[in-house]
């Protein structure tokens, strides 16, 4: 079965190689982009410094660079105020809203079943 979305007379498909939705995909499901997503969808708007401090381990590039393929394909908006020191605010788009709660589903329901992962990965383990 393949699934496809013709928009405009160009058809998209997730399976072909070519197909700009991949990157869109690969975005959105990042690890840091899937915490990201989360996290603004939980707590509304929030600075760099904030984000950086919420999600435990990614670093400062990772980070900034997250966001910029994030505000580019339009799941975030950037509002850079006009102060010394320089003050960012990061919030989700209308567009960016459905993506953040998809991918926090998918985490949330990640972490609740990380048991069963668990067991499952030992027992695998243990048969090899």
């Amino acid at each position: 079965m393949q699934v496809s979305v013709e928009v405009e007379g160009f058809p998209f498909d997730v399976f072909e190689p070519n197909c700009p939705s991949r990157g869109v995909l690969e975005h959105v499901t990042s690890r840091w982009a899937v915490l990201v997503l989360w996290l603004l969808l939980e707590e509304g708007t929030l600075r760099f410094s904030q984000l950086r401090r919420r999600v435990g381990g990614v670093s400062e590039k990772m980070l900034a660079q997250t966001l910029q393929r994030l505000e580019r394909d339009g799941f975030v908006e950037r509002i850079a105020h006009p102060v010394i020191p320089p003050h960012v605010d990061y919030s989700l788009t209308p567009l960016g809203v459905p993506a953040a709660q998809q991918v926090a589903g998918l985490a949330s329901w990640i972490e609740q079943q990380l048991p069963a992962v668990q067991s499952a990965r030992e027992a695998y383990d243990r048969s090899k």
